[in-house]
């Protein structure tokens, strides 16, 4: 069986859970808390679907924050599981909730992680491989981003199978000249690309064309 296969059968089984849950309810064996179980993990279904099949759903910022509250709602019912008496049918719902969980938060936790080309528009896609076609040619290359009072600048550059991102931002006043420097290190191009939108203003049109690309010296 391939590790594809047994992915997509454990997201399978995920799946039937919210069912099995709602036929639960509907025959008398809800608790005060099993609509909650049932909302985060039916949510926590979806972005494991998405992982799986490596699609972009909903937005990337939610899945990691998603992760955070299965986990400490698994070790939240853990510890009330051992200090505290609970009827049968809420023990059955808290341990089958949280053994599940756990494994489903490692997924989502990784699921969230934005630096993955599945996040990335298609204008990002399209940038990132132009951006990576004037790396292979040269080993620097430097983007610029100019407006009255205001430049910014990208250098950037392949770093083994990394792509470093060393950023000057320059504030002029009429008193001083201001400037901030950072660096940052990206497995894809691609978010590369949405780090210099963002924390730039490059946008991904603008990515490698002459008037903002141009070997770094």
């Amino acid at each position: 069986m391939s590790l594809q296969r047994a992915y997509v059968l454990l997201a399978g089984l995920y799946s039937l859970l919210p069912v099995m849950g709602v036929v639960a309810i509907f025959s008398g064996g809800g608790t005060p808390l099993a609509m909650a179980h049932l909302f985060f993990g039916a949510l926590g279904v979806v972005g494991l679907w998405g992982y799986i099949l490596n699609r972009a759903v909903m937005s990337q910022r939610m899945w990691r924050p998603l992760a955070a509250v299965l986990s400490l709602g698994s070790l939240l019912q853990l510890v009330i599981m051992l200090t505290m008496p609970v009827s049968g049918v809420l023990l059955t719902w808290m341990l089958t909730s949280s053994i599940f969980a756990v494994l489903l938060a490692v997924l989502l936790y990784h699921y969230g992680n934005r630096d993955q080309p599945l996040w990335a528009t298609d204008e990002e896609r399209d940038a990132a491989q132009r951006l990576a076609t004037l790396l292979a040619q040269q080993p620097n290359v430097t983007l610029l981003h100019r407006e009255p009072g205001h430049e910014n600048s990208v250098k950037v550059a392949k770093v083994g199978s990394d792509y470093l991102a060393n950023v000057t931002r320059r504030y002029h006043t009429e008193d001083e000249v201001r400037q901030e420097t950072f660096e940052r290190r990206f497995r894809h191009p691609e978010t590369l690309v949405y780090f210099v939108d963002k924390f730039a203003s490059i946008t991904p049109q603008s990515v490698s064309t002459p008037s903002t690309a141009a070997p770094a010296a």
